[in-house]
């Protein structure tokens, strides 16, 4: 389907729950007064919202939180996501802690790729970041090559934040023996991350150049997302740079967002959203879950406003919404 703009949208972020392990700064340093379990959808319910998505054009789907691996069953929900006719990709973004006892089950279900969020490597700075063990930082690389060696197409992202600059060039080396995408994000202003100070991925890229002189732009789409991607003979994997806000990509965006709520949003940035769940719950057919999505779609905003904060009406915070 296409919005009010002529943009075809195809792609849903679908949160399972806004839980999360971690304590990242900029995320969710506390826990979530909203969307406790109670609140979230069933896999049922779930499914129905996203077969009336496919009926309307949507064929992939990324499975978010909060942390996504939190959720009971996981892969089973992804095996009956992936089974509906008309979608083509089901991936996972996740912190990675709880991958590892979980990828059999997730390869079994046909899970096409998975996004690990990883700022450091660095343990300790792992630590100040996330409010976990530096342990789990350690752990990454091996599963990221475990993830490569189960056929998962692999990437990593880091939030760029003044901390982390030091660690630029160690993430986008995870690419020099493995054919994973590094992928530097531009903290977006919303919720906690409007009181965190982001990096430009500029300073970033500059980084990258002064370690990889042959650094140089690739014309390629690598996924579902908006990254501008780079490449070097050092390195197997690409390089990627997110810039929602220095670089907007909105004229190019395909995507849509369903909290764990079953909050159908068309925008990141403003308050508007379908609550799809409550009509779910309060017995409407699954044709009407697919007229208020259409309607949704269609009214769809041009592009985000994040570069004036008193124009943002987004109150939840990002684990609220889906990462």
């Amino acid at each position: 389907m296409r919005d009010g703009f002529g943009r075809e949208i195809n792609y849903m972020r679908l949160s399972v729950t806004s839980r999360c392990n971690l304590r990242c700064r900029y995320c969710m340093p506390e826990p979530s007064p909203q969307g406790r379990p109670g609140e979230e959808l069933g896999d049922g319910e779930l499914l129905a919202i996203c077969a009336q998505a496919v009926k309307l054009g949507i064929t992939r789907f990324k499975l978010t939180g909060g942390e996504p691996l939190l959720r009971p069953g996981l892969a089973e929900l992804a095996a009956q996501l992936k089974a509906l006719e008309g979608v083509e990709e089901v991936t996972l973004t996740t912190n990675g802690v709880l991958l590892a006892e979980q990828l059999d089950g997730l390869c079994r279900a046909g899970l096409d790729g998975v996004n690990v969020s990883l700022d450091a490597l660095d343990p300790q700075l792992y630590q100040a970041i996330t409010g976990r063990p530096g342990a789990a930082a350690k752990a990454m690389p091996a599963l990221l090559a475990e993830c490569v060696r189960r056929g998962l197409r692999t990437k990593v992202n880091a939030v760029l934040l003044e901390e982390n600059l030091c660690q630029v060039a160690e993430l986008a080396l995870l690419g020099r023996e493995l054919p994973v995408d590094v992928r530097f994000i531009q903290l977006m202003p919303i919720g906690w991350g409007a009181k965190v100070q982001g990096v430009p991925p500029e300073r970033a890229l500059a980084i990258l150049k002064e370690r990889w002189p042959d650094l140089h732009p690739v014309q390629e789409r690598r996924g579902n997302g908006p990254a501008s991607y780079f490449a070097t003979e050092g390195l197997r994997g690409r390089v990627g740079l997110i810039a929602a806000l220095s670089r907007r990509f909105c004229a190019q965006c395909n995507r849509v967002r369903l909290t764990s709520t079953g909050g159908f949003k068309p925008c990141l940035c403003y308050r508007e959203r379908y609550e799809l769940g409550l009509l779910l719950r309060g017995g409407a057919p699954g044709e009407a879950l697919g007229q208020a999505m259409a309607q949704a779609i269609l009214q769809k905003p041009w592009g985000h406003c994040f570069e004036k904060a008193d124009a943002v009406t987004e109150a939840l915070t990002m684990d609220q919404i889906g990462g």
